[in-house]
C-alpha cells in the first residue's frame, strides 16, 4: 500500500463537518451512500495502474498545490458557475492563481484568444463532483490538476473521468475529496457542500489566506450557466445551504 498524506486537509472550523450532517438530513440522502461513493472511488482510482494517481503521488500533487498557493501569498481567483466574461477579463489583467468550481472553466472558452490562453495556464486546480459538463471535459483533456469529490448520487460521473484518464496516454494529477465524517485514508474532507464552497473550503484548509481570495461568480441568489446538468429547484436549495458555509467561513461575496 502506497504511503497515506502526511498532512491531512483538516476543516478549519468543525462547524462545516457538521453541516454536511445538517444537509444530508434536509435532503434526506444516507451517510451510507457517500460513504459507499468514496471508498469506492477510492479503491477504483488505486487499482488503476496510472502512477500519478497512486497515493504517494497524489501526496506529492496535494503538496505541491500548497507551496504553489501558499508561498509568496499568490492572489487566487476562485471562479464559480455564475462567471461572466467581463469580470474574468478583469481579473486577469492582475497576475496571479486561478482555482475553478467544476463548469465554470467553459467561461475561458468565451474570452478573446489571447485570455483564454492566460486563464489556461493560471489555472491551478479545478474543484470537481464531475458534473459539470464540457467545461469538466475539457479541463480533464488539458490535465489540469482535479480535486475530485465523490458523493452517493455521483458515481457515474467520477466512473466516466476515471474510465477516459486511463485511456489517455499522460492523466491529470488527482486529489480525492469526500463529505463523510469518518476518516479514509487516502482521501480529505476539507468541509463543504457545491463545488463552489468547497473550493474554499479546499483553499483555506491548505493554508491560503482570505486575504488572497478574490471570488467572482458565486452566487447564492441564481444557478449559474456553467452549472452543467442540474435542477434549477433543487440547485437553488443547495445554494441556501452554500450560503450556511459561506457564513462560517465568515466570507462575504
Amino acid at each position: 500500500m502506497d504511503n497515506e498524506a502526511p498532512f491531512p486537509l483538516n476543516p478549519v472550523d468543525i462547524r462545516l463537518l457538521e453541516l454536511q450532517d445538517k444537509i444530508r438530513d434536509f435532503f434526506n440522502w444516507k451517510l451510507v451512500d457517500d460513504y459507499l461513493s468514496a471508498n469506492h472511488l477510492l479503491a477504483t482510482v488505486e487499482k488503476t495502474s496510472v502512477n500519478l494517481w497512486t497515493r504517494q503521488n497524489r501526496a506529492i500533487t496535494l503538496g505541491r498545490l500548497i507551496t504553489e498557493l501558499t508561498l509568496n501569498k499568490p492572489k487566487i481567483t476562485v471562479i464559480g458557475a455564475a462567471v461572466e466574461v467581463d469580470e474574468l477579463s478583469r481579473s486577469l489583467e492582475k497576475p496571479g492563481k486561478i482555482v475553478a468550481a467544476d463548469g465554470a472553466v467553459g467561461i475561458f472558452s468565451n474570452l478573446p484568444k489571447n485570455l483564454n490562453q492566460v486563464a489556461w495556464s493560471r489555472l491551478s486546480c479545478i474543484v470537481s463532483d464531475g458534473d459539470g459538463g464540457m467545461g469538466t471535459e475539457l479541463a480533464f483533456d488539458k490535465k489540469i490538476p482535479f480535486i475530485l469529490h465523490s458523493h452517493g448520487d455521483n458515481r457515474k460521473d467520477w466512473t466516466n473521468l476515471i474510465e477516459k484518464g486511463t485511456k489517455m496516454p499522460t492523466q491529470p494529477e488527482l486529489v480525492l475529496t469526500h463529505q463523510t465524517p469518518q476518516v479514509i485514508e487516502g482521501m480529505h474532507n476539507p468541509g463543504g457542500f457545491t463545488d463552489g464552497d468547497r473550493a474554499l473550503c479546499f483553499l483555506l484548509s491548505l493554508g491560503v489566506k482570505k486575504s488572497q481570495l478574490e471570488i467572482i461568480g458565486t452566487r447564492t441568489d441564481l444557478v449559474g450557466e456553467w452549472s452543467g446538468k442540474t435542477n434549477p429547484k433543487t440547485k437553488l436549495k443547495k445554494l441556501k445551504w452554500m450560503e450556511r458555509v459561506l457564513q462560517i467561513l465568515d466570507i462575504k461575496l
